[in-house]
């Protein structure tokens, strides 16, 4: 099982593996109050695909296209298998940072994984 949680949001026994998946860590976020198990910033978008959307609701289904592009990249590849790998074997939490918590990276990638 999959699902996208911020990383403001309180720590769940419920969590299972914790991943953040952002490139950025998070403002006023402590790395020892995070209660992550893998930062994997390399899955997250580019910094010029991430600066390009600026969380501009518009721009959600040109975004959504062009980091599906990004992810479909042989150097992500390892990285999405080992993600799937985790869900098979139970809960995996994707955090990210943004406030919308429909339009992110997080939700996008989590459409990406559950497809394979």
């Amino acid at each position: 099982m999959i699902v996208c949680k911020r990383i403001y949001d309180p720590l769940s026994s419920r969590d299972g593996h914790r991943v953040l998946v952002d490139r950025l860590w998070p403002r006023g976020v402590k790395r020892e109050d995070a209660h992550i198990d893998e930062w994997l910033k390399d899955i997250a978008p580019s910094n010029e695909l991430r600066r390009w959307f600026g969380s501009d609701a518009a721009k959600w289904p040109e975004f959504e296209r062009r980091y599906r592009a990004e992810l479909a990249s042989p150097d992500l590849q390892a990285q999405i298998d080992h993600l799937r790998k985790i869900a098979k074997k139970g809960r995996l939490t994707l955090l990210f940072a943004k406030r919308d918590e429909e339009r992110n990276n997080a939700t996008a990638l989590k459409e990406v994984l559950e497809e394979g």
